[in-house]
Protein backbone atom coordinates (compact mmCIF):
# COMPACT_ATOMS: atom_id res chain seq x y z
CA UNK A 1 0.00 0.00 0.00
CA UNK A 2 1.20 3.42 -0.80
CA UNK A 3 2.16 5.74 1.91
CA UNK A 4 -0.99 8.34 1.99
CA UNK A 5 0.38 11.00 5.16
CA UNK A 6 0.15 13.60 3.54
CA UNK A 7 3.11 16.34 3.62
CA UNK A 8 0.96 20.15 4.45
CA UNK A 9 3.91 21.82 1.78
CA UNK A 10 5.90 19.99 -0.55
CA UNK A 11 8.70 21.79 -3.04
CA UNK A 12 9.41 21.63 -6.94
CA UNK A 13 11.65 23.71 -8.57
CA UNK A 14 11.81 26.27 -5.31
CA UNK A 15 7.80 27.04 -5.03
CA UNK A 16 6.39 25.24 -1.87
CA UNK A 17 2.98 23.24 -2.95
CA UNK A 18 -0.24 23.20 -0.44
CA UNK A 19 -1.11 19.45 -0.86
CA UNK A 20 -4.53 18.48 -0.01
CA UNK A 21 -5.74 15.27 1.66
CA UNK A 22 -7.69 12.33 -0.25
CA UNK A 23 -10.66 11.59 0.02
CA UNK A 24 -11.36 8.67 2.46
CA UNK A 25 -14.56 7.94 1.16
CA UNK A 26 -15.49 4.18 1.19
CA UNK A 27 -18.42 2.92 -0.97
CA UNK A 28 -19.56 -0.58 -1.62
CA UNK A 29 -20.27 -1.58 -5.98
CA UNK A 30 -23.50 -3.49 -6.58
CA UNK A 31 -23.54 -5.50 -10.05
CA UNK A 32 -22.46 -5.02 -13.09
CA UNK A 33 -19.00 -6.75 -12.05
CA UNK A 34 -17.49 -6.33 -16.11
CA UNK A 35 -17.39 -2.75 -16.32
CA UNK A 36 -15.50 -2.78 -12.69
CA UNK A 37 -12.75 -5.14 -14.28
CA UNK A 38 -12.74 -2.88 -17.06
CA UNK A 39 -11.55 0.18 -15.45
CA UNK A 40 -8.97 -2.16 -13.78
CA UNK A 41 -7.96 -3.44 -16.57
CA UNK A 42 -7.22 0.35 -18.20
CA UNK A 43 -4.96 1.24 -15.06
CA UNK A 44 -2.91 -1.80 -15.77
CA UNK A 45 0.66 -2.11 -16.66
CA UNK A 46 1.83 -5.19 -18.26
CA UNK A 47 5.19 -3.95 -19.36
CA UNK A 48 7.93 -1.44 -17.83
CA UNK A 49 6.80 0.31 -21.61
CA UNK A 50 3.58 0.22 -20.69
CA UNK A 51 1.58 3.43 -19.70
CA UNK A 52 -2.21 3.28 -17.77
CA UNK A 53 -5.20 4.30 -20.07
CA UNK A 54 -7.26 7.04 -18.79
CA UNK A 55 -11.06 5.99 -19.61
CA UNK A 56 -14.09 8.11 -19.93
CA UNK A 57 -16.86 6.46 -18.20
CA UNK A 58 -20.20 7.48 -19.79
CA UNK A 59 -23.68 7.25 -18.25
CA UNK A 60 -26.97 8.87 -17.24
CA UNK A 61 -26.84 10.82 -14.00
CA UNK A 62 -27.40 8.42 -10.86
CA UNK A 63 -26.06 5.26 -12.76
CA UNK A 64 -22.69 5.15 -10.53
CA UNK A 65 -20.25 6.31 -12.16
CA UNK A 66 -18.42 8.17 -9.80
CA UNK A 67 -19.02 5.11 -7.28
CA UNK A 68 -17.28 2.78 -9.80
CA UNK A 69 -13.77 4.65 -9.92
CA UNK A 70 -14.26 5.59 -6.44
CA UNK A 71 -14.70 1.61 -5.49
CA UNK A 72 -11.36 0.90 -8.35
CA UNK A 73 -9.49 2.92 -6.40
CA UNK A 74 -10.11 1.38 -3.22
CA UNK A 75 -9.46 -2.08 -4.26
CA UNK A 76 -5.81 -0.68 -5.74
CA UNK A 77 -5.45 0.58 -2.36
CA UNK A 78 -4.13 4.03 -3.63
CA UNK A 79 -5.36 7.49 -2.03
CA UNK A 80 -8.55 8.75 -4.03
CA UNK A 81 -9.05 12.39 -5.50
CA UNK A 82 -11.51 14.07 -6.76
CA UNK A 83 -11.64 17.01 -8.78
CA UNK A 84 -15.32 18.26 -9.65
CA UNK A 85 -15.50 19.60 -13.35
CA UNK A 86 -17.99 22.74 -13.99
CA UNK A 87 -18.78 24.97 -16.91
CA UNK A 88 -16.38 27.93 -15.19
CA UNK A 89 -13.59 25.58 -14.53
CA UNK A 90 -9.85 27.53 -15.38
CA UNK A 91 -6.89 25.80 -16.23
CA UNK A 92 -5.25 27.44 -13.04
CA UNK A 93 -8.62 25.79 -11.19
CA UNK A 94 -7.14 22.07 -12.15
CA UNK A 95 -3.20 22.93 -11.64
CA UNK A 96 -2.54 25.39 -8.65
CA UNK A 97 -4.25 28.12 -7.71
CA UNK A 98 -2.15 30.96 -6.13
CA UNK A 99 -3.97 32.13 -3.07
CA UNK A 100 -3.05 35.73 -0.77
CA UNK A 101 -1.99 35.27 2.47
CA UNK A 102 -2.36 37.45 5.35
CA UNK A 103 1.39 38.69 5.00
CA UNK A 104 0.72 39.49 1.70
CA UNK A 105 2.62 36.92 0.32
CA UNK A 106 1.42 34.43 -2.34
CA UNK A 107 0.70 30.66 -1.61
CA UNK A 108 -0.08 28.06 -3.88
CA UNK A 109 -2.40 25.37 -3.48
CA UNK A 110 -2.44 22.24 -5.68
CA UNK A 111 -5.41 20.98 -6.98
CA UNK A 112 -6.58 17.26 -5.82
CA UNK A 113 -5.38 16.51 -9.72
CA UNK A 114 -2.26 18.12 -8.75
CA UNK A 115 -2.12 16.29 -5.80
CA UNK A 116 -2.59 13.13 -7.19
CA UNK A 117 -0.20 13.21 -9.85
CA UNK A 118 2.67 13.92 -7.12
CA UNK A 119 1.13 11.48 -4.25
CA UNK A 120 0.69 8.61 -6.87
CA UNK A 121 -2.84 8.32 -6.01
CA UNK A 122 -5.89 8.08 -8.07
CA UNK A 123 -7.79 11.43 -9.52
CA UNK A 124 -11.40 11.21 -10.82
CA UNK A 125 -12.49 13.75 -12.84
CA UNK A 126 -15.97 14.34 -12.69
CA UNK A 127 -18.19 15.12 -14.62
CA UNK A 128 -15.80 16.18 -17.27
CA UNK A 129 -17.93 17.47 -20.21
CA UNK A 130 -19.03 20.10 -18.78
CA UNK A 131 -15.33 21.59 -18.76
CA UNK A 132 -14.84 23.99 -21.86
CA UNK A 133 -11.75 23.59 -24.08
CA UNK A 134 -9.31 25.41 -22.53
CA UNK A 135 -9.34 23.68 -19.48
CA UNK A 136 -8.96 20.49 -21.20
CA UNK A 137 -5.72 21.81 -23.28
CA UNK A 138 -3.95 22.13 -20.11
CA UNK A 139 -3.80 18.22 -19.44
CA UNK A 140 -3.03 16.88 -22.65
CA UNK A 141 0.65 16.03 -22.59
CA UNK A 142 -0.89 14.09 -18.53
CA UNK A 143 -3.15 12.27 -20.81
CA UNK A 144 -0.70 10.53 -22.96
CA UNK A 145 2.74 9.03 -22.89
CA UNK A 146 4.43 12.60 -21.39
CA UNK A 147 2.84 12.16 -18.40
CA UNK A 148 3.44 15.83 -17.08
CA UNK A 149 1.99 19.30 -16.27
CA UNK A 150 2.74 22.90 -17.11
CA UNK A 151 1.74 25.34 -14.64
CA UNK A 152 2.81 29.07 -16.11
CA UNK A 153 1.27 30.64 -13.02
CA UNK A 154 3.79 28.75 -10.27
CA UNK A 155 6.33 28.24 -13.37
CA UNK A 156 6.86 24.67 -13.05
CA UNK A 157 6.74 21.70 -14.38
CA UNK A 158 5.16 18.58 -12.34
CA UNK A 159 5.94 15.10 -13.88
CA UNK A 160 3.57 12.38 -12.75
CA UNK A 161 4.04 9.70 -10.48
CA UNK A 162 4.72 6.04 -11.92
CA UNK A 163 1.38 5.30 -9.94
CA UNK A 164 -0.60 7.79 -11.00
CA UNK A 165 -3.95 6.87 -12.52
CA UNK A 166 -6.97 8.73 -13.64
CA UNK A 167 -10.39 8.39 -15.22
CA UNK A 168 -13.26 11.05 -16.22
CA UNK A 169 -16.68 10.62 -15.99
CA UNK A 170 -19.30 11.85 -18.50
CA UNK A 171 -23.21 12.41 -18.29
CA UNK A 172 -25.15 11.83 -21.33
CA UNK A 173 -27.46 15.09 -21.10
CA UNK A 174 -27.55 17.98 -23.21
CA UNK A 175 -25.90 20.54 -20.62
CA UNK A 176 -21.90 19.64 -21.74
CA UNK A 177 -19.67 21.04 -23.83
CA UNK A 178 -18.28 19.52 -26.59
CA UNK A 179 -15.06 17.91 -26.04
CA UNK A 180 -12.67 18.15 -28.42
CA UNK A 181 -11.09 15.20 -30.55
CA UNK A 182 -7.58 15.36 -29.62
CA UNK A 183 -8.51 15.22 -26.19
CA UNK A 184 -11.44 12.20 -26.45
CA UNK A 185 -8.41 10.33 -28.49
CA UNK A 186 -6.56 10.48 -25.37
CA UNK A 187 -9.29 9.25 -22.88
CA UNK A 188 -9.72 5.98 -23.93
CA UNK A 189 -11.78 3.45 -24.06
CA UNK A 190 -15.27 4.41 -23.25
CA UNK A 191 -17.36 2.49 -20.43
CA UNK A 192 -20.60 2.80 -20.11
CA UNK A 193 -22.72 2.21 -17.56
CA UNK A 194 -25.64 1.00 -18.12
CA UNK A 195 -29.15 0.52 -15.84
CA UNK A 196 -29.73 -2.11 -13.18
CA UNK A 197 -31.04 -5.37 -13.56
CA UNK A 198 -33.82 -5.59 -10.87
CA UNK A 199 -32.24 -7.34 -8.33
CA UNK A 200 -29.26 -5.25 -8.32
CA UNK A 201 -31.64 -1.98 -8.60
CA UNK A 202 -33.12 -3.49 -4.79
CA UNK A 203 -30.03 -4.54 -3.89
CA UNK A 204 -28.62 -0.91 -4.13
CA UNK A 205 -31.73 0.47 -2.83
CA UNK A 206 -31.24 -1.91 0.33
CA UNK A 207 -27.79 -0.93 0.70
CA UNK A 208 -28.42 2.83 1.06
CA UNK A 209 -31.70 2.53 2.82
CA UNK A 210 -31.16 -0.45 5.19
CA UNK A 211 -33.88 1.45 8.05
CA UNK A 212 -36.90 1.05 4.87
CA UNK A 213 -39.38 -1.18 4.82
CA UNK A 214 -39.40 -3.81 2.23
CA UNK A 215 -42.50 -3.26 0.16
CA UNK A 216 -41.72 0.68 -0.49
CA UNK A 217 -37.91 -1.14 -1.93
CA UNK A 218 -39.78 -3.33 -3.88
CA UNK A 219 -42.25 -0.49 -4.81
CA UNK A 220 -39.43 1.78 -6.20
CA UNK A 221 -37.57 -1.18 -8.18
CA UNK A 222 -40.23 -2.35 -9.89
CA UNK A 223 -40.79 1.99 -10.72
CA UNK A 224 -37.44 2.18 -11.83
CA UNK A 225 -37.50 -1.02 -13.85
CA UNK A 226 -40.38 0.58 -15.69
CA UNK A 227 -38.99 3.23 -16.34
CA UNK A 228 -35.62 1.94 -17.82
CA UNK A 229 -37.99 0.14 -20.33
CA UNK A 230 -39.73 3.04 -21.24
CA UNK A 231 -36.22 4.85 -21.86
CA UNK A 232 -37.27 6.92 -19.19
CA UNK A 233 -34.21 8.77 -17.64
CA UNK A 234 -34.81 8.29 -14.02
CA UNK A 235 -31.67 6.19 -11.89
CA UNK A 236 -31.01 4.45 -8.62
CA UNK A 237 -30.49 7.69 -7.12
CA UNK A 238 -34.04 9.16 -7.62
CA UNK A 239 -35.28 5.43 -5.67
CA UNK A 240 -33.20 6.38 -3.16
CA UNK A 241 -34.51 10.10 -3.00
CA UNK A 242 -37.81 8.73 -3.29
CA UNK A 243 -37.83 6.40 -0.79
CA UNK A 244 -35.99 9.10 1.71
CA UNK A 245 -38.86 11.51 1.48
CA UNK A 246 -41.84 8.56 1.50
CA UNK A 247 -40.50 7.37 4.96
CA UNK A 248 -39.87 10.90 6.28
CA UNK A 249 -43.25 11.78 5.16
CA UNK A 250 -44.86 7.84 6.42
CA UNK A 251 -42.95 8.85 9.88
CA UNK A 252 -45.64 12.48 10.04
CA UNK A 253 -48.68 9.97 9.90
CA UNK A 254 -48.16 6.99 11.78
CA UNK A 255 -51.48 6.94 12.97
CA UNK A 256 -52.77 6.64 9.31
CA UNK A 257 -52.55 3.25 8.05
CA UNK A 258 -53.17 4.59 4.38
CA UNK A 259 -50.69 6.71 4.27
CA UNK A 260 -47.91 4.45 2.90
CA UNK A 261 -49.27 4.02 -0.75
CA UNK A 262 -50.22 7.91 -0.94
CA UNK A 263 -46.81 9.26 0.91
CA UNK A 264 -44.85 7.08 -1.86
CA UNK A 265 -46.73 8.56 -4.88
CA UNK A 266 -46.06 11.87 -3.28
CA UNK A 267 -42.88 11.24 -3.13
CA UNK A 268 -42.58 10.13 -6.73
CA UNK A 269 -44.43 13.81 -7.96
CA UNK A 270 -42.06 15.92 -5.53
CA UNK A 271 -38.94 14.11 -7.17
CA UNK A 272 -39.88 13.77 -10.79
CA UNK A 273 -42.55 15.91 -11.01
CA UNK A 274 -46.40 15.00 -11.33
CA UNK A 275 -45.31 13.40 -15.03
CA UNK A 276 -43.76 10.43 -13.53
CA UNK A 277 -47.18 8.91 -11.90
CA UNK A 278 -47.94 7.92 -15.20
CA UNK A 279 -45.24 6.64 -17.17
CA UNK A 280 -46.29 5.14 -20.32
CA UNK A 281 -47.71 8.67 -20.77
CA UNK A 282 -44.68 10.25 -20.36
CA UNK A 283 -42.84 7.85 -22.46
CA UNK A 284 -45.32 8.51 -25.42
CA UNK A 285 -44.92 12.36 -24.52
CA UNK A 286 -41.15 12.31 -24.94
CA UNK A 287 -41.17 9.90 -28.32
CA UNK A 288 -43.62 12.34 -29.84
CA UNK A 289 -41.25 15.30 -28.84
CA UNK A 290 -38.07 13.17 -30.44
CA UNK A 291 -40.54 12.80 -33.19
CA UNK A 292 -40.92 9.01 -33.02
CA UNK A 293 -44.78 9.15 -33.43
CA UNK A 294 -44.90 11.73 -36.32
CA UNK A 295 -48.53 12.29 -37.53
CA UNK A 296 -48.93 12.91 -41.16
CA UNK A 297 -49.38 16.78 -41.50
CA UNK A 298 -52.35 18.10 -43.64
CA UNK A 299 -52.05 21.67 -45.18
CA UNK A 300 -54.49 22.96 -42.28
CA UNK A 301 -51.02 22.03 -40.17
CA UNK A 302 -48.61 24.70 -42.10
CA UNK A 303 -51.01 27.70 -40.92
CA UNK A 304 -52.88 26.46 -37.43
CA UNK A 305 -51.90 25.05 -34.45
CA UNK A 306 -53.88 21.49 -33.74
CA UNK A 307 -56.13 23.53 -30.62
CA UNK A 308 -56.62 26.62 -33.27
CA UNK A 309 -60.72 26.77 -33.85
CA UNK A 310 -59.79 27.89 -37.08
CA UNK A 311 -57.79 24.58 -38.35
CA UNK A 312 -60.12 23.07 -40.92
CA UNK A 313 -59.58 19.63 -39.52
CA UNK A 314 -60.34 20.75 -36.25
CA UNK A 315 -63.59 18.35 -36.23
CA UNK A 316 -62.02 15.38 -37.08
Amino acid sequence: MLDTTTKKTIEIDGVALHLSQPDNTRSEWIGQEEVLKQIQACWMVISEKDFPLSPRITGMPGTGKTTLAMVAANQRKQPLYIFQCTSDTRPEDLLITPVLSEKGKISYHASPLVCAIIEGGICILDEGNRMNEKSWASLAPLLDHRRYVESIIAGIKIRAHKEFRACVTMNNDESTFEIPDYILSRLQPTLQMEMPSYQDELAILRYHLPFSGEDLLKMTAEFLQKSHQLDLDFSPRDGIHIIQYALKRISQEKDNPLAKDKMWQEAVSKVLGEEALDLDALAARNRRALGEERLPMGLGDFFFNDDNPLHPDIDK
